[in-house]
């Protein structure tokens, strides 16, 4: 929200007021509390009839910095409160030396220098990072009276600014405006699903703002040098995450917030959907699978979309005995096809179901503060709300979902979950405003924590639409509702590489797009995208995304990339392993992988899929693609074409390639069975070696398909014209180098240990 009219003035009806110097301070050895006037006092009679603000400052964990700023403290806290599960002891040292206060947490510090005008800075490495100097404390009001707490963060030359959420706006932040506001607005817009009030930038800080109401954000746009954040509220806090890389930054950010759980790897193959508003029953969903199955392209999932319950009765979970008159029969069927179930699903419930008069009888429905239940039709007629905050209501509603589960349901797409009103009474007594954002997380973690109690560890798995901070430890999360062109197709790359920047480790979207049917072309280019994404979803609203309905090379393409997904899937599981532990997403944004190239800083149309591959999908109709390659010889994993970099490279692919290139000294784990996503991964390895120099090491790890173990290791090292390699399998195991038509050196198992040629 802007506050200024330009630099001078303020906007007609706000005043504003900044800390403006340290009056007094009280410290211990961990946290330190300094007491700020909005004015420069020089005598005491200045003391009288003006705001101090109480600015405390400590360390949540290691590296990192809280700072609240409070007004009057007497205004009444209603929740909700972001969980901080990585919030421990006291992890800061306060040092005092005359005049400055430094408090440091591992190599990040706060300096406070008491005899100089308002100033935090935060300090790494023997650099400032970023600082909160004249107007960066303070409040205003407005002319409705509302009262607001901002912040203000300096931004260096040439920072950028990246995460906020799901953002479909242009990917670096500077010069935007950002409203932390659910919204069910589709992908074109700077309306968001996922709204994170979490953002890094290219000097090796990141910033969580803990609050989950609306948090305004001014990224450069209200004063250009400036990261402004503002709630209305009496209390600001936020937290400077140090890295000093973006990756260490979002380890410690989701350490603090909550890790990814790790999904099952069987989900790492195809899913396919009923689309949303088409006809479908089972005989169409029978026709699906056994169209895949015809065309030898290997299903994981199924999906039913909405329709599989009755008009004007979602959710009330029962299923259409019309299109589906024998469902636990049905599923068996597709379950002994080894099928997983996935099931749409939505925390609203319409009136016309039965359980909107059970829901309201017990209580479990939001109310107005009139005691009525809150309705509305947009959606479903009269449908209302489950309340979340009332564990009676989220016991009621998973109970209904543990029906499903035991028909041989396997997981949910969670929907919606934006569209949460302000004008109600929840039971918990939170405050509306900062339920709004905050309710697509109760919803999330009722149904996520089901699965995992029913399912078992490692089991549980959504596919979420609406997210905010701590949402990523319930994975799987889509991009929502975009159209059926190469612009949404970029649009939606674009959003999924800004929230794995938030800390969101998994993400897919609709292959093909969901508004709209996509023209053959841009049907393969997305199934070539799709495929390599974390997760992979064929899903439409008003026309299926069967391939056969695209052209018979669509079929050869879903094919094709399917069963190399399915190869991929060991290092691909080893990438979840690692967002799991770590934080570091699956498909990550260029910049996250090489911070120190500045040719990396802006790219948001190719992607780093785990460590070593590189993806560049083809937004074009002829196959013209244009990306960058950093520095080293890059080896592209279907054709064997090599790329030295740093250079941008022009190329023209036609639907069975696209620019997917490994890394220099890479080493890409294959598995040997690429009908299935979960196979006997370490049998029968494939170890691709790709452009690596004269005394280069490299460690591969074989996961394990269950969890985040492994069940065998590589350790591989070049010497002059040979490749000495030792391992730990007791399995069978090849190796390849670079080109996919070079020759393959097979080793039997138990072969501990190998000299192999390597050619110059």
């Amino acid at each position: 929200m802007k506050f200024t009219d330009g630099y001078w003035l303020m906007r007609p009806g706000c005043t504003a007021r900044y800390a403006t110097e340290v009056a007094d301070i009280r410290a211990d050895d961990h946290r330190m509390t300094l007491y700020a006037p909005v004015k420069h006092v020089s005598r005491r009679g200045q003391t009288l009839n003006s705001p101090l603000l109480t600015v405390e400052c400590w360390s949540p964990a290691e590296g990192i910095i809280g700072v609240r700023t409070t007004h009057h403290a007497g205004s009444v806290r209603r929740g909700p409160e972001f969980a901080l599960p990585g919030a421990g002891a006291d992890a800061g040292k306060v040092c005092r030396d005359g005049a400055v206060l430094e408090l440091s947490s591992g190599e990040l510090t706060l300096r406070v220098d008491t005899e100089q005008p308002w100033r935090l800075e935060f300090t790494a490495g023997g650099r400032v990072l970023t600082s909160a100097g004249e107007r960066g404390t303070g409040f205003v009001t407005d002319a409705e009276g509302r009262h607001h707490m901002l912040g203000q963060l300096s931004l260096d030359v040439g920072e950028l600014v990246y995460g906020l959420g799901e953002r479909f706006t242009p990917f670096a932040k500077n010069g935007q405006s950002v409203d932390i506001w659910q919204a069910d607005g589709g992908t074109s817009s700077e309306q968001a699903y996922k709204n994170v009030p979490f953002h890094l930038t290219n000097r090796g800080y990141g910033v969580f703002v803990n609050h989950p109401g609306k948090v305004s954000y001014e990224v450069g746009s209200e004063s250009v040098g400036q990261v402004q954040f503002s709630v209305e509220d009496q209390s600001l806090e936020y937290f400077v995450v140090h890295g000093p890389t973006p990756k260490q930054v979002l380890e410690r950010y989701t350490a603090l917030t909550g890790r990814p759980a790790l999904p099952p790897a069987w989900a790492l193959g195809l899913w396919l959907t009923t689309s949303f508003t088409t006809d479908y029953d089972e005989a169409t969903v029978g026709r699906f699978i056994d169209g895949m199955a015809e065309r030898g392209i290997p299903l994981s999932v199924f999906h039913f979309d909405c329709f599989w319950m009755r008009a004007y009765q979602w959710c009330d979970f029962v299923w259409d005995a019309e299109t589906f008159p024998d469902p636990a029969g049905m599923l068996s069927r597709l379950k002994q096809q080894g099928l997983r179930i996935s099931a749409w699903i939505n925390p609203y419930i319409a009136q016309k179901s039965a359980m909107f008069e059970e829901g309201m009888r017990e209580g479990h429905l939001v109310r107005r503060p009139d005691g009525s239940v809150w309705q509305w039709d947009l959606w479903q007629p009269g449908m209302a709300l489950v309340d979340f905050t009332n564990p009676a209501a989220r016991d009621w509603y998973t109970g209904k979902l543990k029906t499903l589960l035991d028909q041989g349901v396997d997981c949910f797409k969670t929907d919606f979950g934006e569209r949460i009103p302000t004008d109600v009474v929840w039971h918990d007594g939170s405050d509306p405003e900062r339920m709004h954002n905050y309710y697509t997380h109760l919803y999330n973690q009722a149904v996520f924590e089901l699965l995992r109690a029913e399912r078992g560890e490692g089991e549980a798995l959504l596919f979420a639409r609406s997210a905010t901070a701590g949402g990523q430890q319930y994975p799987v999360h889509w991009g929502g509702d975009c159209e059926s062109h190469f612009n949404a197709m970029a649009e939606s790359l674009r959003g999924g590489l800004s929230l794995g920047l938030s800390g969101f480790g998994f993400w897919s979207h609709d292959i093909g797009g969901f508004e709209g049917t996509p023209t053959p072309a841009v049907f393969k280019r997305w199934v070539q995208f799709g495929l390599l994404s974390s997760h992979s979803r064929l899903h439409g609203s008003k026309s299926y995304r069967v391939p056969w309905d695209y052209g018979e090379e669509a079929v050869d393409v879903t094919r094709e990339f399917t069963l190399l997904k399915h190869r991929l899937a060991p290092y691909l599981q080893r990438a979840a392993q690692q967002a799991h532990t770590t934080g570091v997403p699956v498909m990550r944004a260029m910049v996250l992988e090489f911070p120190d190239d500045p040719a990396a800083a802006t790219l948001d149309r190719q992607y780093m899929l785990g460590d070593d591959l590189l993806v560049a999908p083809v937004f074009t109709d002829d196959g013209t693609v244009e990306y960058y390659v950093p520095e080293g010889t890059w080896t592209n994993v279907l054709t064997g074409v090599q790329v030295t970099g740093p250079r941008w490279t022009r190329e023209q692919h036609g639907f069975h390639t696209l620019p997917l290139l490994a890394r220099p000294d890479s080493v890409i784990a294959l598995a040997a069975d690429d009908q299935h996503p979960v196979s006997a991964w370490a049998d029968g390895v494939e170890l691709r070696v790709h452009a690596f120099a004269d005394g280069a090491e490299r460690t591969v790890v074989i996961p394990s398909t269950d969890g985040p173990g492994e069940t065998a290791r590589f350790h591989l090292r070049r010497q002059g014209g040979h490749l000495h390699v030792t391992t730990d399998s007791p399995h069978p195991w090849q190796l390849r180098t670079g080109d996919p038509n070079a020759t393959v050196h097979t080793r039997p198992a138990g072969t501990s240990e190998a000299h192999l040629p390597y050619p110059a």
